[in-house]
């Protein structure tokens, strides 16, 4: 645990005891801070209370008694409206703040040489986090991993100058976070997502911006309007930046020709390595997560043969194009994580003769932004609420079924794409467009459904042992 001295002696209201609010409110109490910790569930307040964490009904609370409101991610900050104890700490002229930002305070009062690396983006954050503290890790590095990625910041090894930390934010964490200064703050790509709670975005993109605006160095992806925006801004400010891009050379910074990284040293390009034998990051999209995690180790010291080993012995995330199984010349894939289009497309881009499982709760935008990977679409089998609207897009220009759930379109992809006349094998990928709030809880679950049922058909080998 990190401890929080930075209140303490000082009153604290903490609203939100879901995973890391608990976590937050443990790592205040531990700093000395006077904690009055709520829920608007009264099992997670049962649950802090027993753990001895002080708790007290809000609703009733004199929030000019606090310094700050120290508020879980998940809680409305400014859209669809303000949480009532945003308002609360808003008339009483406290701060609002979140876990980011209490490990920001902590890191400069405690251990400021402690490295930083802060990752956010729409799309790729979590494996580019992943693959540099990897990277870090196989160099020998004392590494710590946490944020948005799993495990609540503040639940992680104390700060110590030797040891590195490496977070993924969310835009609602980055949200609560008004002073994080990263040692490198990274952004990679910005397109529509989570408008429900930015309003719009332009809101979003300014959010995500934050991120990197103290950061010692800025590393940004310039595919997108919206990002290329920041990283101007970013170098017209003077501070250091590296520019990342799969669409042509950069001047300072990492950019990728295909699946081959590159990197300028002096006068040469050299190039870092090529990603097309790697066994999991395929695609234009991990092209650009790599060449990031390469900006972002190269600028804490790590050299090129640490660089390239560590990228090559990277595992891959479970959910993000993972391969789960093989059967004859069929790869089964699950890329449960893909929940908007911009997403899948990166998927869709990556393979051939696809059997598309696709659906969920749909987001904004539908799936007509995919039509240029349609011809890599052999069939499509939709579940979910989105079926119906998928369907109609597809008419006429992609054959599909309308499964509805996944133990009735696992099965038939896989089925169709072993008795295919073409006899080209292909992939059966789950890369949904969509979020899976509609029948599971979350994309983990969908995932984790996908895989099991996918190798629990007759003949399907996993992975790792058909290699």
């Amino acid at each position: 645990m990190i401890a929080i001295t930075s209140f303490a002696g000082l009153r604290v209201a903490v609203f939100g005891l879901g995973g890391s609010g608990l976590a937050t409110a443990r790592a205040l109490v531990a700093g000395g801070a006077l904690v009055a910790a709520w829920d608007d569930n009264a099992e997670s307040v049962d649950k802090a209370s027993a753990e001895g964490i002080p708790t007290a009904d809000l609703t009733d609370a004199d929030f000019s008694a606090f310094v700050a409101l120290v508020l879980s991610p998940g809680v409305p900050l400014t859209h669809p409206k303000p949480h009532w104890t945003v308002d609360k700490a808003k008339a009483a002229g406290i701060e609002v703040i979140g876990d980011i930002e209490l490990f920001a305070r902590e890191r400069r009062k405690v251990s400021p040489a402690s490295p930083f690396i802060a990752i956010t983006g729409t799309n790729g954050k979590s494996t580019t986090t992943a693959l540099i503290a990897h990277m870090l890790r196989a160099a020998g590095r004392d590494v710590q991993l946490g944020g948005n990625i799993g495990v609540p910041v503040l639940e992680l090894d104390p700060l110590a100058p030797d040891r590195s930390y490496v977070i993924e934010c969310s835009s609602y964490q980055i949200d609560l976070s008004p002073t994080v200064d990263p040692t490198v703050g990274v952004l990679l790509n910005l397109t529509e997502d989570h408008l429900d709670r930015h309003g719009t975005m332009e809101h979003y993109a300014a959010v995500k911006e934050r991120l990197i605006q103290n950061a010692g160095l800025a590393v940004i992806g310039i595919d997108d309007e919206y990002s290329t925006a920041i990283a101007d801004r970013r170098e017209a400010s003077g501070k250091p930046l590296k520019r990342i891009s799969t669409r042509g050379s950069v001047k300072e910074g990492i950019w990728a020709i295909g699946q081959r990284v590159v990197e300028p040293i002096g006068l040469a390009q050299t190039v870092i390595l090529d990603l097309s034998q790697h066994p999991v990051l395929r695609g234009v999209h991990n092209a650009q997560n790599t060449a990031a995690a390469v900006a972002a180790t190269r600028a804490v010291s790590l050299g090129l043969d640490e660089v390239r080993s560590g990228i090559m012995s990277f595992p891959g995330l479970a959910h993000r194009m993972e391969p789960v199984g093989r059967i004859g010349d069929v790869t089964i894939v699950n890329d449960s994580k893909a929940t908007n289009a911009d997403a899948a497309a990166r998927a869709l881009a990556s393979f051939q003769q696809i059997r598309w499982i696709a659906g969920g709760k749909p987001k904004t935008g539908g799936i007509e932004s995919l039509a240029p990977f349609f011809p890599r679409i052999a069939k499509a089998y939709l579940i979910g609420e989105a079926a119906e609207a998928f369907a109609a897009t597809l008419e006429g220009r992609v054959p599909y079924e309308i499964c509805g759930t996944l133990d009735v379109a696992v099965p038939t992809a896989i089925e169709e794409a072993l008795t295919d006349p073409t006899g080209s094998g292909g992939v059966v990928l789950l890369s949904p467009a969509c979020a899976s709030f509609d029948q599971f809880r979350n994309f983990e679950i969908r995932g984790d459904a996908f895989r099991a049922i996918a190798l629990g058909q007759d003949g399907v080998v996993p992975f790792t042992e058909a290699k």
